[in-house]
C-alpha cells in the first residue's frame, strides 16, 4: 500500500472511478516548446501516417491566424528536422489505432516504419536499445528510469513526430529517434471531455480532459486512472498471468500565458504514479500438486507448506514520475528564441516477498533507484541572408541517480552450494552523477527553390562519477525536390550518446562475494559512451495526390555501443556496450486517403552485428563473454523483418477500421545465436458519435476488439543477452469507451 495523496485530481477521478484507494495529485503542470518540424498538425486530407525529408518551405499563412497558431508556426521554425527523415501521425492514425486515446504509447509508435515491438512495453527504432529523444513542444524531456511505465499518456497528444536518419545538429546525445510531441491545448480541445474505458483483464480507465481559453491563458490538463489485470506482460501462454494486477494514476497540465503578440511563456507539468504486481512464471500452479521446485531451505520455514507455492508470490514494483518544463518564446520577423529550465524525479521501488524470494531464488532484494534532473535548453533561428536561416542553442543538465538496496541471502561454500538455511543480510547504498552540455550551430543553405543544404556542428560533453568525455561532431543534410512530388534526400551524422549513470562499483560486487547474489564473475569496466557515423538516403514521392509511398535507406557504425538489459532483481533494465556495433537496414511506407477512406502499409529490415562487450561485464557468464568476444553476434532486440497495415472507414458519425501487425521475432539462445518465432496480430474497432444526445452534447461510444485471432505469440522465452524473464503478447481482449463532451 502506498501513502494516500489528495488534492483536486484526486476528487474528480475518484467521484469517476469509485476507487477509494486512488489518488492522483495535480500535476506542477509544464510546457515545452516547438515540435521539430512544420504544422503542428497535419491537415485533415493528408494520408494517416506521412514521412517527409523536411525542408523549410513556409507554409501560406491563413487570413485570420490566432496568436496562438502563428507562435506555434514560428516556434516550429527553431526545430525543423531538415534531411531527416520523418514520419508523422495525427489525430485520425491514433483514433484508429486500437484503444484510440487511451492506447499505451508504444503502440502508437508501432504503426510506423521501422519500429519493433518488445516487452516490458518497450520499442525499438532502427535496431537500437532504447537511445529515444522525448521532446514535448520541443523541449527537451528529461531521460528518466527504464522501468515498465510509458514515457508518455496518448491523451496528452495532438500530433506526434518521429524523426530518425541523420539528424541536424540540434539534436544530440539520444539519437535513435527524436519522438517530438505537439501537445493538446486549450485551442485545440474545442471541448471539455470525460471518458470511462473498459472491458477484458478487468480494464477499468475513467478519465477527463478539461482547456480552454481565458483572455491571454491557454490551458488545457488530463487526468487518468488506470486498472486492469496485466500490467505486464504474461511470462505464460495462458489466457491471464498469475499476480499481474496494476493500478496507474496520471495527471498532466499545460499552461501558456500570451505576453504579446510575439511573446509568450508556457509551463508544462506531468505526473504519475503506477504499482505493479509482478507477474508469476510457473505453469502449474495447483497447490495439491509437488509441480514445483524448492531451490533453497529457509530457516523456520516449510517449503511444502501450499502457502510457500510459487503461484503466491507477491512481488511488486512501484514507479513515480514527475517533470516541469518553463519555457519562454519571442519571436520576430527575422529570429525567434525558446529558453526553456525543466527539472525531472523518478524513482522505481522493488519490493520482494521475502519467504517465497527465498525458496525459489535464494535472495531477496528490496530496491529504491532514483532519478533527479535539472538543466537549461536554449535555441534560436535568425535569419542573417535572403537564402541563409543561422540556427544555434546550448543545452546543460545534471543528473543525480541513487541504488539503495537491502538483501537477504544465504552463505555459499566454494563450489556455490548453499551452506547454511539463516540468510545474511547485506544493505548496500550507491549513488552516480553526471553532466551532460552540449552547443550546436547550424545554417540553412536554400541554393534554390528545390535544393536546400543544411550543414552544421555541434560540441557534446559527458562527465560523471566513472568517465569523462567529449566530442566534435559534424552533420550535413542535402534536401532536393525535382518536381512537386517527389522529394530526394541523403545525409551524414557523426552522433554522441553518452550512457545513462547507473554503474555499479566493484565495491558492491565485493559485498556479495560467497553468496547467493554474487555476480557472474568480477570484471566490471565502466560504459563509455556510443560515438558512431550515420548515413541515411532516401526519397518521397507522391503518386497521385492521394497517394504517396517512401523508400529509405541507412547505415550505422559505432564503437561503445550501447545496450540495455535487465539486471537485479528489480526489473530497472541498465546499459552495457559492445566495443563494436553495426546497424544497417531498410524502410517502406505508404499510405493512401480518399474521401471517407485512409489505407496504410508498411515494411522495414534491420539487420545488426556487435562483438566484445567491454563494460558491465560481471552481469554474463564468462562463457557468454569469451564467445562475443571472437565472434560477433546478433543484438537481442533485433526483429529483422516487420509489418504494418491498415484500413479505415471514417465519416461525420461513424468510424471503422481494421489493423494488422507482424513481427519476425526477437533474437533468442545462447549469444542471441536462436530466434523467437514470428508473429501476426489483427485487431479491429467501431466508433459511433450522438450528436446532441441526451444532454446536449456530443457522445462517442467505441468498440476495439485486440488480437482478433486470439493468437498465442512469446515475444520473449527468458534466454538472450541481457534477458532473464519470458513473456507473451496479449490475448484477445474486448474493449468499449464512452466519451462525452461538456
Amino acid at each position: 500500500m502506498h501513502t494516500t495523496r489528495y488534492s483536486i485530481s484526486y476528487i474528480i477521478i475518484s467521484l469517476l472511478s469509485r476507487n477509494t484507494r486512488f489518488c492522483a495529485w495535480m500535476s506542477v503542470s509544464l510546457t515545452v516548446l516547438g515540435t521539430a518540424l512544420a504544422d503542428p498538425a497535419l491537415p485533415e486530407t493528408e494520408p494517416q501516417t506521412v514521412r517527409k525529408a523536411a525542408s523549410s518551405e513556409k507554409p501560406p499563412a491563413p487570413e485570420q491566424i490566432s496568436v496562438t497558431g502563428h507562435l506555434n508556426r514560428e516556434r516550429a521554425r527553431i526545430f525543423p528536422g531538415l534531411g531527416a527523415v520523418d514520419y508523422t501521425i495525427d489525430q485520425h492514425q491514433i483514433t484508429t489505432t486500437p484503444g484510440g486515446q487511451n492506447a499505451a504509447f508504444n503502440q502508437i509508435l508501432l504503426r510506423v516504419p521501422g519500429v519493433v515491438l518488445d516487452s516490458y512495453g518497450e520499442v525499438h527504432v532502427r535496431g537500437e536499445h532504447g537511445g529515444l529523444t522525448y521532446r514535448v513542444n520541443g523541449v527537451l524531456l528529461p531521460e528518466g528510469l527504464n522501468g515498465f511505465g510509458q514515457e508518455l499518456d496518448t491523451r496528452i497528444i495532438q500530433s506526434v513526430d518521429l524523426l530518425t536518419g541523420t539528424l541536424p545538429a540540434q539534436f544530440g546525445f539520444r539519437t535513435a529517434g527524436v519522438v517530438d510531441v505537439t501537445t493538446k491545448t486549450g485551442d485545440s480541445l474545442k471541448h471539455n471531455q470525460v471518458s470511462l474505458y473498459g472491458g477484458s483483464y478487468n480494464t477499468f480507465v475513467p478519465s477527463v480532459q478539461l482547456g480552454g481559453q481565458r483572455g491571454k491563458l491557454d490551458y488545457f490538463t488530463t487526468l487518468s486512472f488506470t486498472r486492469n489485470n496485466i500490467g505486464i506482460e504474461n511470462p505464460s501462454d495462458t489466457f491471464r498471468a498469475i499476480h499481474d494486477v496494476t493500478e496507474q494514476e496520471k495527471a498532466f497540465s499545460y499552461l501558456s500565458w500570451h505576453l504579446d503578440e510575439a511573446s509568450r511563456l508556457t509551463l508544462l507539468t506531468s505526473a504519475s504514479y503506477a504499482d505493479f504486481e509482478i507477474p508469476n512464471s510457473f505453469k502449474t500452479f495447483d497447490t495439491n500438486s509437488p509441480d514445483y521446485t524448492t531451490l533453497y531451505d529457509v530457516a523456520g520455514v516449510n517449503p511444502h507448506d501450499p502457502a510457500m507455492n510459487w503461484a503466491s508470490l507477491n512481488d511488486s514494483q512501484t514507479e513515480q514520475n514527475y517533470y516541469a518544463v518553463l519555457s519562454y518564446q519571442r519571436t520576430t520577423d527575422r529570429l525567434n528564441l525558446q529558453v526553456s529550465p525543466y527539472f525531472r524525479y523518478g524513482r522505481i521501488d522493488y519490493t520482494p516477498d521475502r519467504d517465497r524470494d527465498l525458496i525459489y531464488q535464494g535472495v531477496s532484494e528490496h530496491e529504491v533507484n532514483d532519478f533527479t534532473t535539472g538543466g537549461m535548453q536554449a535555441d534560436l533561428s535568425y535569419e542573417i541572408a535572403r537564402h541563409h536561416t543561422l540556427r544555434a542553442g546550448l543545452l546543460g543538465q545534471y543528473t543525480s541517480e541513487r541504488l539503495d538496496t537491502d538483501t537477504l541471502a544465504f552463505p555459499v561454500d566454494e563450489a556455490g552450494n548453499q551452506s547454511a538455511n539463516t540468510p545474511v543480510r547485506l544493505m548496500d547504498n550507491t549513488g552516480n552523477w553526471s553532466v551532460e552540455a552540449g552547443a550546436y550551430i547550424q545554417d540553412e543553405y536554400r541554393i534554390t527553390r528545390s535544393l536546400t543544404f543544411n550543414y552544421g556542428i555541434r560540441y557534446d560533453r559527458f562527465a560523471s562519477s566513472f568517465d569523462n568525455e567529449g566530442q566534435l561532431s559534424p552533420r550535413a543534410n542535402m534536401v532536393w525536390k525535382p518536381t512537386r512530388s517527389t522529394t530526394l534526400h541523403l545525409g551524414y551524422s557523426r552522433y554522441f550518446a553518452p550512457p545513462s549513470p547507473q554503474y555499479v562499483y566493484p565495491s558492491t560486487l565485493a559485498r556479495f562475494v560467497g553468496t547467493t547474489n554474487a555476480a557472474a564473475n568480477t570484471i566490471d569496466s565502466a560504459t563509455k559512451v556510443e560515438k558512431s557515423h550515420y548515413v541515411d538516403g532516401g526519397i518521397l514521392q507522391r503518386i497521385t495526390p492521394d497517394f504517396q509511398i517512401t523508400l529509405d535507406a541507412y547505415a550505422k557504425w559505432a564503437h561503445d555501443l550501447t545496450d540495455l538489459g535487465q539486471f537485479g532483481r528489480a526489473v530497472i533494465l541498465a546499459p552495457f556496450s559492445y566495443r563494436r556495433g553495426r546497424v544497417y537496414g531498410a524502410e517502406f511506407g505508404s499510405s493512401w486517403r480518399h474521401g471517407p477512406w485512409s489505407l496504410f502499409g508498411n515494411f522495414s529490415y534491420v539487420k545488426t552485428s556487435a562483438r566484445d562487450i567491454n563494460s558491465a561485464q560481471y552481469q554474463f557468464d564468462p562463457a557468454v563473454l569469451a564467445y562475443i568476444r571472437n565472434h560477433a553476434i546478433q543484438l537481442d532486440h533485433q526483429g529483422e523483418f516487420t509489418a504494418t497495415a491498415g484500413a479505415s472507414w471514417t465519416t461525420k458519425h461513424d468510424m471503422a477500421y481494421a489493423d494488422f501487425v507482424y513481427g519476425y521475432g526477437l533474437r533468442s539462445g545462447f549469444a542471441n545465436l536462436e530466434k523467437e518465432p514470428q508473429y501476426d496480430v489483427f485487431n479491429i474497432g467501431y466508433q459511433h458519435t450522438f450528436t446532441k444526445a441526451p444532454f446536449g452534447h456530443d457522445i462517442k461510444v467505441r468498440a476495439d476488439v485486440v488480437n482478433l485471432f486470439d493468437k498465442r505469440y512469446q515475444l520473449r522465452d527468458g534466454s538472450g543477452v541481457g534477458i532473464y524473464q519470458a513473456q507473451y503478447g496479449q490475448r484477445r481482449g474486448t474493449f468499449f469507451a464512452v466519451v462525452s463532451e461538456f
